[in-house]
């Protein structure tokens, strides 16, 4: 893949004006609401994996309409005072695997909790948790992104972005976790994730997107060919006659919408041949993001961005900022 989108000059500038719902506000605030009412707590169970410098426990917390949520949540062994938490989501098609997949973070001495992602977890990695609409939805195309999208309130989206900040309520309660350290990161679907927390939760310190998906819908699906945007795509192609309204509902979830509410200190990073979350939608969400940020560029690389030159990235990020 060959630069394709707008030249790196345009790209810094390149601020969209936004399509947000008026009662962007107010649908969040609403649906936060509901989940925190059920007040049932996250639940932390020992489990041995045979590792012998990282501790673990398995996670099940409640995410949206009370719905259990797995996860993982690992320490340092030994650990006796609390740690910062380093929270992260995963990747589109991928769960939460097993503890031996995410040892970077409780290796450098984080508390590291690491969120399954309903209904997903079958085509990278596995997962186990379900997806379940109370409410019904409409027919799409395969893949996520277009469940329940005719409707705000059944949209795939809706369920999986609550379980998001959920899941960092689930994370300030974990076991030697210090609630004022919270940090959230992941890359593709999380890293829209991570702007969709930095967005609706204030307690956060920081958030580290990747090459992040979910951002600037309309001229993502204009631009590139690739997968899962093509699922939308797909989706318009067949019902035409719900074109502006399937974007329309897509505002309620746009991670650009997001990020403009964020003010936990950020960084960002992009590959500048990504085909999968073209660049412009990746700087849309970062010129668009309210807080201090900061952008580390792959320029010969795509989806895959800087990928464990990005870690490193990220763990001196951390390090300048909280200490450790």
């Amino acid at each position: 893949m060959a630069f394709y989108d707008l030249s790196l000059d345009e790209l810094k500038v390149y601020q969209p004006q936004r399509s947000e719902p008026a009662d962007f506000d107010a649908f969040w605030a609403r649906n936060l609401a509901e989940a925190r009412a059920i007040r049932e707590p996250a639940r932390f169970e020992p489990v041995d994996f045979g590792l012998k410098t990282v501790s673990v426990y398995d996670v099940t917390f409640p995410g949206f309409a009370g719905q259990p949520i797995k996860g993982w949540y690992m320490l340092p062994a030994g650990t006796k005072e609390s740690l910062p938490v380093v929270i992260e989501y995963i990747g589109y098609g991928g769960g939460r695997g097993f503890p031996t997949d995410w040892l970077f973070w409780p290796s450098m001495g984080y508390a590291f909790f690491v969120m399954d992602t309903r209904g997903q977890g079958s085509t990278w990695r596995h997962g186990d948790t379900p997806d379940v609409d109370p409410e019904g939805g409409n027919a799409q195309a395969p893949g996520f992104c277009t469940r329940g999208i005719l409707n705000p309130q059944t949209a795939y989206f809706r369920r999986l972005y609550t379980d998001a900040v959920r899941a960092i309520d689930a994370a300030a309660s974990a076991p030697f976790a210090d609630a004022t350290r919270l940090v959230v990161t992941g890359g593709s679907q999380a890293g829209g994730l991570s702007l969709v927390a930095a967005g609706l939760e204030p307690r956060l310190v920081a958030a580290m997107p990747d090459v992040p998906f979910m951002c600037h819908f309309r001229r993502a699906t204009q631009i590139t060919d690739s997968y899962p945007y093509q699922e939308i795509v797909t989706y318009c192609k067949v019902h035409r006659d719900k074109v502006e309204q399937v974007f329309a509902n897509l505002d309620y979830f746009d991670g650009v919408n997001f990020a403009a509410r964020g003010k936990a200190k950020a960084l960002f990073s992009v590959g500048l041949m990504d085909d999968v979350c073209p660049p412009s939608t990746v700087y849309a969400a970062y010129n668009h993001y309210a807080g201090a940020k900061e952008m580390r560029i792959y320029t010969y690389n795509r989806h895959e961005g800087g990928d464990t030159f990005q870690m490193q990235e990220k763990r001196s990020f951390l390090k300048e900022l909280l200490g450790l």
